[in-house]
C-alpha cells in the first residue's frame, strides 16, 4: 500500500511550483511536479491520470520541505460553501440569537428537534464564495477596520477532480479528488442586512474580504482521508473547535450532489462543508489583532494564521 502523499504549492526561489509531498506528519519532503503541469489546478484537470503517476513518484520526493515554502495550495475555480451544517453549531446559534427572554433549555430543545427533522430530510444550504478571498496556510490575515466582529470557522474542504453535473448522492464521492483545510472567516455584523432585512443574509460582504479563506497546507487525495476526520481549532493555544464530521447534517456526498444539480462542478472547484460548533460568537470572544489560529484536520496537516490590524 502506498503511504499517504499530497499536493502542495511550494515557493522555490522566485517561482511557485506544484509539488508532491510525502511524510506529511513527520519531516515532509517534496518533488517538483512542473514536468507534469505548471500548477496544481492544471494537474487536477486530468486527475485520474495524474493520481496514477503520483503513486509512482513518491520515492522521488526527497527535498526537505520548510513551512515557509508553502503557499496557497492552488487557485480554485468555483467556490461553493455549505452553511449551518453541524447540529451542535446550529443549536449554539439558535441559543445565541433567540429573541426575548426564553429559557435556554427551551431554545436548545426546540433547535435539537429541528435538527433531527432536518437530518431526516436534509438539503444543504449552499452559497457562493470568491477565489480572491483564498490565501495561504501560514499567511497573515488583515482584519478589515469596518468591523470589530470577525470570527473563525474551521472547515473540511472538498476539491473536485472529475466533472460532476446532476450526479446522485450514491456516486458523488467518485468526483472528489482531494480534501484540504479551510478557515472560513466571517464578519458577524455583516451577515444580515439591517437596511433590507427581507433579503436575509449577505454572505458576499460577510465572508469575502482578502485573506478570509486561509487554505491548506495540502491537498490530500481522498483515499488517505478517514471517513470522519476531526476538526480542531486553537486560538492562542486554547481549544475553541473540536468536533468530528459525524456531527454533519448533510455529509460530503450530499453536498456534492446538491451543488451539482444547479451548475456543473469542474476539476479544481472547491466546496466548503460547514463549520462545527465552537465559533467565536458562541464563546463570546471574537478575533483581535495579535491572535494566532492553529487549525488541524485529521490527515490534512496544520495551518497557522496570525491576525493583524488593518
Amino acid at each position: 500500500m502506498v503511504a499517504p502523499f499530497a499536493l502542495a504549492t511550494v515557493a522555490d526561489g522566485t517561482a511557485e511550483r506544484p509539488a508532491l509531498v510525502v511524510d506529511l506528519d513527520g519531516d515532509p519532503t517534496w518533488r517538483d511536479l512542473s514536468d507534469l503541469g505548471p500548477t496544481v489546478h492544471a494537474l487536477l484537470q486530468d486527475w485520474d491520470s495524474v493520481l496514477r503517476t503520483l503513486r509512482t513518484l513518491t520515492g522521488q520526493a526527497t527535498r526537505p520541505l520548510e513551512q515557509e515554502q508553502l503557499r496557497q495550495p492552488f487557485v480554485p475555480g468555483q467556490v461553493l460553501q455549505a452553511g449551518a451544517n453541524y447540529r451542535t453549531h446550529v443549536i449554539e446559534l439558535a441559543v445565541k440569537h433567540a429573541p426575548g427572554d426564553r429559557p435556554e433549555s427551551e431554545v436548545r430543545a426546540e433547535a435539537a428537534a429541528a435538527m433531527e427533522r432536518r437530518t431526516a430530510d436534509s438539503e444543504p444550504y449552499l452559497f457562493i464564495g470568491l477565489p480572491s478571498a483564498v490565501t495561504g496556510p501560514y499567511d497573515d490575515v488583515v482584519l478589515p477596520a469596518y468591523s470589530q466582529q470577525h470570527d473563525w470557522e474551521l472547515e473540511l474542504a472538498v476539491v473536485i477532480g472529475r466533472e460532476a453535473f446532476r450526479v446522485d448522492r450514491e456516486h458523488a464521492l467518485e468526483h472528489v479528488a482531494c480534501y484540504t483545510i479551510a478557515n472560513d472567516l466571517t464578519t458577524r455584523d455583516l451577515v444580515f442586512r439591517r437596511d433590507m432585512p427581507a433579503i436575509g443574509s449577505d454572505w458576499y460582504r460577510a465572508k469575502n474580504a482578502p485573506g478570509f479563506t486561509p487554505l491548506g497546507p495540502y491537498l490530500v487525495p481522498a483515499e488517505f482521508v478517514p471517513e470522519h476526520p476531526r476538526i480542531r481549532l486553537e486560538l492562542n493555544g486554547e481549544v475553541m473547535q473540536d468536533e468530528s464530521t459525524k456531527d454533519m447534517i448533510c455529509d460530503v456526498a450530499a453536498i456534492v450532489a446538491a451543488a451539482s444539480r444547479t451548475t456543473p462542478l469542474r476539476p479544481g472547484d472547491l466546496l466548503l462543508t460547514g463549520s462545527p460548533a465552537g465559533n467565536g460568537i458562541a464563546h463570546g470572544r471574537l478575533l483581535r489583532a495579535g491572535d494566532v489560529m492553529t487549525g488541524t484536520i485529521t490527515g490534512l496537516g496544520v495551518q497557522r494564521t496570525r491576525v493583524v490590524a488593518p
